[in-house]
């Protein structure tokens, strides 16, 4: 790089070194200097995006991948990069159009065709997706994420589907430890030899979403450590878990019940009356997290506009149970199991029935950070003997290694539950130092998930 006038290849090459070494503060940098001599270079600019999604700036990210597209139109990758930055944003239409705009130019890009699969899942348009799923994962069937570390890795092979349901099992490997290959079960060749593995970890978590890729997974063959079995997985579907765990001791379960949207416009609020529901009831569209298509129906005349807003042909009906405290705000824990042990890792706090850390009143509110630091540090206090006893009663039941659960606690001290899989995802708190009190939490359960991994591969 000393060498005058610039040399942009060994610019670029130093760049992207630092980025594959994890240093993503001096990638950035590195790219910005990059782009100060060559702003229009076209790895720099996408480069530049992919590290400022890591640093969870997605609207710097998008900048960065439009003047990508703009700058160089006919490159398939800017569109890919552009439209799954969207796609993340929410913002689909564009997404759509910008996976659209990368097969124009290539149309056998495998990672476009899986940009819109991830779209129409999200949307509720499974046919959709369906068109897509083979031109994409069929093509990459295997994906092989960065290692980071100096010395041996412990190899880890992911089961994947191709369907989603799955957990992140990235957000959960060290990359300074593990070498990690995803493996998407559908396509998998029984023909060729599996990817080199110490460790198989089963991240297809969401029973109602990959039932199918289960069973498949079920049938796979390893001498090599299993973690989450698809058969311990295979029952914590919403409503087969629902109706599991309600029979646990201190443990108020929510009746789930799948319907079809041509039987609630055709009979209305008479066809949960049948199902044994009262009003209010929640309805939620199959295959979605996070809150998305998700209502609450508080009256039988709010069926109708309830439906309007909702995509797809059936939906869960899940009766409401009311999370208030006497306060009226709404509570919501997040509590992980890993390897038989319970780890706290977040509540929630909001006015709103439908609670997610991200979107409740956390950031802004210090009574309620407080009262979440109260619960992270001493758990057994904050919930109470009895709910204690019903979550352990409740992950013994579940007999996963890695699973978690999002509940409430009743005025008797039960457990009001929510959610119960494989499928929750451990999130590092943001860099503001109002967090600061959350890291513990988070690093104990990522420790106590390296430990299991490392400890299964030792046996």
């Amino acid at each position: 790089m000393a060498r005058p006038p610039h040399a942009l290849d060994d610019l670029f090459a130093r760049a992207q070194l630092l980025e594959m070494l994890g240093r993503n503060d001096d990638a950035r940098e590195a790219y910005f200097a990059l782009l100060s001599v060559a702003p229009a270079h076209f790895g720099g600019l996408n480069n530049l995006g992919n590290v400022l999604t890591r640093a969870g700036k997605r609207r710097a990210a998008q900048a960065a991948y439009e003047e990508a597209v703009r700058q160089h139109p006919q490159n398939p990758l800017g569109h890919v990069s552009l439209g799954i930055c969207m796609l993340e944003l929410e913002q689909f239409a564009g997404a759509r159009l910008e996976f659209e705009a990368a097969l124009t130019l290539d149309p056998s890009n495998a990672a476009a065709h899986k940009g819109l699969v991830y779209l129409f899942s999200r949307t509720g348009d499974e046919a959709g997706a369906e068109q897509h799923r083979k031109l994409g994962f069929g093509a990459e069937p295997l994906e092989v994420l960065p290692y980071l570390g100096d010395a041996k890795p412990i190899e880890v092979l992911v089961l994947v589907s191709s369907t989603g349901g799955n957990l992140d099992a990235e957000s959960l490997l060290d990359k300074h430890v593990f070498a990690t290959t995803k493996l998407y079960i559908e396509y998998a060749d029984p023909a060729k030899p599996l990817p080199r593995h110490d460790i198989v970890f089963n991240a297809i978590s969401d029973a109602d979403v990959g039932p199918d890729a289960l069973l498949r997974a079920r049938e796979f063959t390893t001498n090599a450590p299993l973690i989450n079995t698809p058969g311990a997985v295979m029952p914590t579907g919403r409503a087969e878990n629902a109706e599991r765990l309600r029979t646990l001791e201190n443990v108020v379960a929510p009746r789930t019940s799948l319907i079809a949207r041509s039987v609630l416009e055709r009979d209305g609020a008479a066809a949960l009356e049948r199902l044994g529901f009262n009003f209010p009831v929640l309805l939620r569209l199959p295959r979605q997290h996070t809150g998305r298509h998700f209502v609450l129906v508080e009256e039988s005349d709010e069926l109708g506009p309830a439906l309007a807003q909702l995509p797809g042909d059936e939906f869960f009906a899940i009766e409401y149970l009311d999370a208030r405290g006497a306060d009226g705000q709404a509570r919501k824990y997040r509590v992980m199991f890993i390897d038989g042990k319970m780890y706290p890792l977040h509540l929630a706090v909001s006015p709103h029935w439908k609670i997610h850390y991200f979107s409740a009143d956390m950031t802004e509110n210090a009574a309620n950070r407080a009262e979440d630091e109260r619960f992270l540090a001493d758990m057994r206090g904050a919930l109470g003997p009895t709910a204690i006893a019903a979550l352990e009663r409740i992950e013994q039941t579940l007999g996963l290694d890695y699973a978690g659960i999002d509940f409430a606690v009743d005025p008797q001290g039960r457990v009001l539950l929510f959610e119960a899989n494989a499928t929750m995802v451990v999130a590092q708190p943001g860099a503001d130092a109002r967090w600061d009190y959350r890291r513990p939490a988070v690093t104990a359960i990522l420790n106590a998930f390296k430990e299991m991994v490392i400890k299964r591969v030792r046996v």
